[in-house]
C-alpha cells in the first residue's frame, strides 16, 4: 500500500509574522550598528530603553504567562547590582564579568524566596514579594564595605577595566545591553514555542484543568520564577554598570524597576510577547514629550493606565490582536489545508 500523503500541514509562522522577522532583521542590524551613526546621549537613551525593555519582558513572563503578579522584582534589580559592585570592588573581577555572575547568583537566590513566597497566592503573593524586596534593601543597607546606606560609586580603576577610552566604555555597555535585551526576548519566544510554553499558557487560564491535565503547576512556576529572577539580576547589573553608583534606596526603588514596567506590560499588552515592546515605546515617548511636567507627569501616566485598562483591557497589542488577528510573534500552531 503507498503513503498516504496529508492534505493538511501544522505550521507556526504567518505571511504578517515572515514580514516582521525581515523588518526585525533590518532594525536589529541598524541597532548593533548604532556606535556609528547615534550620538552618545542617543546610545545612552537607546541602552535605557533595552533595559527597561528586557525588565517588562522578564515581568510579562511571570505575570502574564506564570499568573505571578509580582510588585517585589526590584530585588533582583537591586541584587544583581549589588552584585556587581561586590564583586568588582571587593574581588576584583572584571565588570562585565560580573554580569553573567550576578545573573547566576540572582537564580541561586532565588530558589530559597520562591519556596517561602509560593506559600503564598493572589494579593498577598504580590505583598510578600515587596516585603522581600525591603528586606534586600534593609540587608544590603548594612553592608558598610559597600557603602552602606549612602551607597558607594565604582572607582576609575574599575571602570578602565571595561575600556580605557570613554567612547569604547560606552559602546561595549550598549552592545551589553542591546545582547541582554535579544537574548530576553530571543529566549522568551523560545521557551514559550516548547512544550513549557504551552503549560504556561494552561496555567494561565486555568490551573485545576492544567493540574488535571498533568502540568506540573509548581515546578513549572518556580522554573520561571528562578529563570526570571536570573535574568533580572543581570539586568540590574548593567542599569548600574551604566550608572556608576548605587545606593540601597536607588537600586530597590520600587517606582523605577516595578511600577513603571508594570505600567509598560499592562498598556502595551500582558500576556503577548509584543505587548512589552508596544509599551516601551509610548512610556518613553510619554517620558520625552511630558518629563518636564514633573508630578503632571505621572498623573498622565495614571490616566493614560486607566483608559487604555478601561477600553483596551488587554492593552493596546492586545486590541490590535482581538480585532485583526496579528501576531508578530506566532506560538501557536496552526493547521493548514490546501484552500487556506
Amino acid at each position: 500500500m503507498s503513503a498516504v500523503t496529508p492534505d493538511w500541514r501544522v505550521e507556526r509562522a504567518t505571511a504578517t509574522s515572515r514580514l516582521a522577522a525581515v523588518v526585525a532583521i533590518v532594525a536589529l542590524i541598524a541597532l548593533a550598528a548604532a556606535p556609528a551613526w547615534a550620538g552618545r546621549a542617543d546610545m545612552r537613551l537607546l541602552s535605557e530603553i533595552f533595559t527597561y525593555l528586557a525588565l517588562a519582558c522578564l515581568w510579562n513572563l511571570l505575570a502574564g504567562f506564570a499568573g505571578l503578579v509580582s510588585v517585589g522584582q526590584q530585588a533582583y534589580v537591586g541584587f544583581g547590582g549589588y552584585m556587581l559592585f561586590a564583586f568588582a570592588i571587593l574581588l576584583g573581577v572584571n565588570p562585565l564579568l560580573t554580569i553573567p555572575i550576578a545573573g547566576i547568583l540572582g537564580a541561586l537566590i532565588a530558589v530559597p524566596v520562591a519556596v517561602l513566597i509560593f506559600r503564598l497566592s493572589g494579593a498577598y503573593f504580590a505583598i510578600g514579594t515587596w516585603v522581600m524586596a525591603e528586606v534586600f534593601r534593609l540587608v544590603f543597607a548594612q553592608v558598610s564595605a559597600l557603602g552602606g546606606g549612602s551607597g558607594t560609586s565604582l572607582p576609575v580603576a574599575v571602570v578602565k577595566d571595561i575600556a580605557e577610552g570613554r567612547d569604547m566604555r560606552e559602546w561595549i555597555v550598549y552592545w551589553a545591553a542591546f545582547l541582554l535585551v535579544v537574548v530576553v526576548l530571543g529566549g522568551t519566544y523560545w521557551l514559550l514555542s516548547t512544550r513549557r510554553g504551552l503549560a504556561l499558557a494552561a496555567i494561565r487560564d486555568s490551573e485545576v484543568a492544567s493540574e488535571s491535565l498533568g502540568v506540573r503547576i509548581w515546578r513549572t512556576k518556580l522554573m520561571i520564577y528562578v529563570v526570571s529572577a536570573g535574568a533580572t539580576a543581570m539586568v540590574g547589573a548593567l542599569i548600574f554598570l551604566q550608572k556608576l553608583r548605587i545606593s540601597p534606596d536607588a537600586a530597590f526603588n520600587v517606582n523605577d524597576w516595578t511600577a513603571y514596567v508594570i505600567f509598560i506590560t499592562v498598556i502595551g499588552g500582558i500576556g503577548t510577547i509584543e505587548g512589552p515592546i508596544v509599551g516601551v515605546i509610548v512610556f518613553f515617548l510619554l517620558r520625552e514629550t511630558l518629563a518636564d511636567l514633573g508630578s503632571i507627569y505621572l498623573m498622565i501616566l495614571g490616566l493614560v493606565a486607566i483608559v487604555v485598562m478601561l477600553k483596551a483591557p488587554r492593552g493596546l497589542w492586545g486590541f490590535v490582536q482581538d480585532r485583526f488577528g496579528i501576531e508578530l510573534f506566532p506560538v501557536r500552531r496552526r493547521i493548514r489545508y490546501p484552500l487556506d
